[in-house]
């Protein structure tokens, strides 16, 4: 048993980013951004196409190195230790890094050996029923819609269990039904405590899913809320004021 005295070490957030800046030439893509997230935190932005918010996940990710300003991811500098910090998020993008002439299963198979899982077979096969593409498991990858495609992208972000997952416009591309899907599998990764930064159109899903929300306009993060005081329209409202004052 510790000492009343006794000094109990300190985890460090999953995300602290102060004054984070993205250039490209003239355009500031990131303005001074500050993000602190605490583990369990489940963050959707909201915000106009070319706010930042793209570019903002992709420093998170250690994909692009920030112009200026700090930030660690655990504790750990994610350009200084960028295998360390890796191996802890899970990222869905745009790109979705998946290979064409490949099967789902291998698409799988070969990310599974990246991150050196153990019981990577049985992992693969949990992660292709939970997206609803076990039937689909042995078709090249190339064949899928553009939905499946997304929901593969989904099983391989998530692969890894990883602490840190970031998504940008995950819903893009699915049907009513893998959007449920989604949703259910973003709801147990919030249960098992992972901490979520997730960039979306939808105010609804957003809202639904979040303890916090974030508004991002012109490189910055506007306005932020718990999400538990909002209401959908309340949120739609706010949204149009602030994007309208950006404009």
């Amino acid at each position: 048993m510790a000492r009343p005295d006794a000094v109990l070490p300190v985890t460090p957030p999953p995300v602290h980013a102060r004054g984070l800046e993205r250039r490209y030439g003239a355009l500031r893509a990131l303005d001074h951004v500050d993000l602190t997230l605490a583990r369990g935190e489940f963050l959707t932005i909201f915000g106009p196409n070319g706010a930042g918010k793209t570019t903002l996940l992709k420093v998170l990710a250690s994909l692009v190195r920030p112009s200026a300003g700090v930030l660690s991811v655990f504790g750990l500098d994610p350009h200084a230790f960028p295998d360390q910090v890796k191996r802890r998020i899970g990222l869905i993008a745009h790109s979705g890094f998946l290979y064409g002439g490949l099967t789902a299963r291998d698409n799988l198979l070969f990310f599974a050996r990246l991150y050196d899982l153990p019981g990577a077979a049985a992992r693969v096969e949990g992660m292709l029923d939970e997206v609803g593409l076990s039937d689909r498991a042995d078709d090249p990858v190339r064949t899928f819609s553009r939905g499946m495609q997304q929901r593969l992208c989904i099983a391989r972000a998530l692969l890894h269990d990883p602490d840190l997952v970031l998504l940008d416009e995950p819903y893009t591309g699915l049907d009513q039904h893998a959007s449920r899907l989604l949703r259910g599998i973003l709801e147990q990764v919030r249960g098992r405590g992972r901490t979520v930064v997730m960039v979306t159109h939808h105010l609804e899903e957003g809202l639904g899913l979040s303890s916090r929300v974030a508004i991002m306009t012109r490189g910055r993060l506007s306005w932020e809320s718990a999400a538990a005081s909002l209401t959908r329209d309340a949120l739609e409202r706010t949204y149009l004021d602030v994007v309208g004052g950006a404009a």
